[in-house]
């Protein structure tokens, strides 16, 4: 990990995946504190929301945390210019390829710019075009997903690119002996999401944690991309009522796009406030039903409510009991 925390200024380089609702200031700064690398989810939030988060964020934690901004947000410019005020010394690029100019921006103010990508010639244009690091995210995580699992991903993407550049795993990762075997084929570090996500200082609902404590790996399901016009990113979360409501919502959505009612990028936007909404509804309002129930695959191994420092303690003597063996 030794490269990952040099980067990161962290004691472990664990990063915790942006979930929308989830993290905000209070896991963020558990996880910073806890010797992870916290990131704030900014999703739908407007300049002045992410303003307040991250200075609330500051007066939790003095370690470094970094800032998920999503690529397709309209106000994306304003965005990291917040983040440049308050010296945000990651921000984290995700939903799609960055903008012209993004990458500039971020780096411009001194911060380091962390990108997705679902391909390796991608992620080699990206990394050229002067990202700081990559993270590649198999289709096992929760949210928004690719199509490609983890296990091949690391196998196609760490031989080539782990030597010169810092790659981060994602996707699936829910014990310390998977960290270890990432860590071993050249990554510099790992992101987990859905193991964080009902720590004790997560302010997630706690009808919103019970089910992910009932759930199991089948559990978590990708949403179906109902019309081939509308290019919608697969989405996996616990089934519930929530997720065939998603359905509908393609229909209604293609159906404007179809009278020219909306444009293109107005459709996406409008699929991405749904889940928004969805997710705020099961997160802070405890809605399991008509919610949406943002998991990984790793759900089935989030058993019990614990604070983010046993978590992070464990999943560090897993790793290092896997490779002392």
């Amino acid at each position: 990990m030794r490269r990952g925390i040099e980067f990161l200024g962290s004691e472990h380089a664990v990063l915790c995946g942006a979930m929308s609702w989830v993290s905000e200031r209070s896991l963020v700064s558990a996880i910073s504190n806890a010797g992870g690398f916290g990131v704030i989810a900014c999703g739908a939030m407007t300049p002045e929301l992410l303003d307040a988060e991250i200075a609330a964020t500051k007066a939790l934690t003095d370690r470094p945390f970094g800032v998920n901004l999503i690529t397709m947000h309209p106000l994306l410019t304003d965005l990291i210019a917040v983040c440049a005020q308050h010296r945000v010394s990651h921000v984290v690029l995700a939903g799609g390829i960055p903008p012209r100019g993004s990458v500039e921006a971020i780096k411009g103010f001194g911060g380091k710019a962390l990108v997705f990508a679902p391909t390796l010639a991608l992620a080699k244009r990206l990394l050229r075009g002067g990202a700081d690091a990559l993270v590649i995210e198999g289709s096992e995580a929760g949210g928004h997903i690719g199509p490609v699992a983890t296990s091949v991903l690391a196998q196609e993407f760490l031989p080539e690119l782990a030597e010169d550049h810092l790659v981060f795993v994602a996707g699936g990762i829910g014990r310390g002996d998977m960290i270890a075997a990432y860590l071993e084929m050249g990554a510099s570090g790992v992101q987990l999401g859905t193991r964080f996500a009902c720590a004790t200082e997560s302010i997630a609902h706690p009808d919103f944690k019970k089910a992910f404590f009932r759930a199991n790996a089948r559990d978590a399901e990708s949403s179906v991309q109902v019309d081939q016009r509308l290019p919608v990113i697969p989405v996996r979360a616990l089934k519930n009522k929530g997720t065939e409501e998603f359905t509908a919502k393609q229909r209604e959505v293609a159906a404007l796009l179809d009278s020219g009612t909306i444009a293109m990028g107005e459709a996406q936007l409008e699929i991405e406030k749904f889940w928004a909404g969805a997710l705020r509804r099961a997160v802070i309002d405890g809605d399991v039903e008509n919610g949406s129930l943002m998991a990984g695959q790793s759900v089935g191994m989030v058993t019990i409510e614990q604070p983010v420092a046993e978590i992070m303690a464990q999943l560090m003597a897993e790793s290092e009991t896997a490779l002392e063996r």
